[in-house]
């Protein structure tokens, strides 16, 4: 079976790309990290691929202009990094349709919380914990799902629970959640990458 090559696209701090770098470092990942793509060149992201010699671009309306120049540049990047794994680790862009049909069932994204719960256009980030909050859940927890043209509609692949605790605020619930969605992102892949979680192919 050939290598997995992971692609990630990444807007801010890139702890999810440490994560999974980390995880490819030591061994628990069996897969090579291809490249990292950031709408952002100033990103802790761009930062990190630096810093480890991962090849990385700067793509973005302020790169390439209109829309589809940069979709078809984004895919085409992914193809010539012989990337067969997408990644979206904190991505506040959406991608374009010739990104998505070149990678049918292989663009993952994460969401913090248990989808088809609090998600949708506009769920990201602190607004998905008020949320969580605000609706009584006494669990929350991480989706990965693959991703299509709509935001968090497409088939969830794996999710963990993540209990909320009386008393959470925002920020203590976020940390909770993100520090266990760094975690399952790596099982979740390494999974991919053994079989044990089949994409779908549609």
């Amino acid at each position: 079976m050939s290598e997995t090559q992971i692609g990630i696209f990444a807007s801010h701090h890139g702890t999810t790309l440490q994560a999974i770098i980390d995880a490819c470092r030591t061994g628990s990942l069996t897969a090579t990290l291809a490249v990292v793509i950031t709408n952002n060149s100033q990103s802790g992201a761009a930062q990190r691929a630096q810093r480890y010699a991962i090849p990385w671009y700067h793509l973005s309306g302020q790169t390439h202009s209109p829309f589809e120049t940069l979709d078809r540049t984004i895919g085409d990047t992914l193809t010539q990094h012989k990337v067969t794994l997408v990644l979206l680790a904190g991505y506040m862009k959406k991608l374009g349709l010739y990104t998505l049909e070149h990678f049918r069932g292989r663009v993952l994204n994460t969401h913090p919380a248990l989808l088809p719960k609090f998600g949708g256009y506009g769920m990201y980030g602190a607004r998905v914990h008020e949320a969580v909050l605000a609706a009584g859940e006494t669990v929350t927890g991480v989706s990965v799902h693959v991703v299509d043209a709509e935001y968090d509609k497409g088939p969830v692949v794996a999710q963990c629970e993540v209990p909320v605790l009386a008393g959470d605020t925002v920020d203590t619930l976020a940390s909770r959640v993100q520090e266990r969605e760094r975690k399952f992102i790596v099982e979740v892949l390494q999974a991919i990458v053994e079989g044990r979680i089949c994409l779908p192919t549609t």
